[in-house]
């Protein structure tokens, strides 16, 4: 049996729509229901609700408790993926390639641009990729989502695309 933590930090991917205020806010976590959509065969998927932020929102201190997450995650699973919103996934990513230069598993970054509750949303696909390439990559970080699972360093989000690319990919 494979274990992977699944680390929540809010972000699109997990936004829901509040009929009081009118609007997509990050007030709790939904992955327990993406992950009842979802057949895996062998993985056993431990979840930590570490906060429930839009990514614009972190701080420095939100970013070191991420840290502190992977580091405590990856002495206890075979993988860690973190829910993450996209406007600063690649900040974060870049803080933990930077800040534990010695891990010893796959550690996988994905969010969305739709959040899971809306039509046409990617969170469903890119959180099975998270989940699916975490269990063949070399230990590391990684952003994986629409297909593709992109190395720390020079990941950037390409916004016209929408989606995450390499820093040389990216269209002037």
């Amino acid at each position: 049996m494979r274990n992977v933590e699944l680390i929540t930090t809010g972000g699109t991917i997990e936004k829901t729509y509040d009929e009081a205020l009118g609007r997509l806010t990050n007030a709790r976590s939904i992955v327990a229901r993406m992950l009842s959509r979802l057949r895996l065969e062998s993985t056993r998927v431990h979840v930590r609700e570490l906060m429930s932020k839009d990514s614009l929102d972190l701080t420095d201190d939100d970013r070191a408790l991420i840290v502190r997450a992977v580091r405590s995650a990856a002495g206890l699973s075979d993988a860690v993926v973190i829910l993450h919103g996209t406007d600063t996934l690649t900040v974060t990513g870049e803080c933990i390639l930077r800040d534990v230069p010695d891990i010893r598993v796959p550690v996988v970054l994905t969010g969305a641009m739709r959040p899971f509750e809306m039509k046409r949303s990617d969170a469903l696909q890119n959180l099975t990729e998270a989940l699916l390439a975490s269990s063949f990559i070399a230990p590391g970080v990684y952003v994986a989502g629409h297909g593709r699972v992109l190395p720390f360093p020079g990941v950037v989000k390409d916004r016209k695309r929408q989606t995450f690319v390499r820093a040389d990919e990216v269209e002037a």
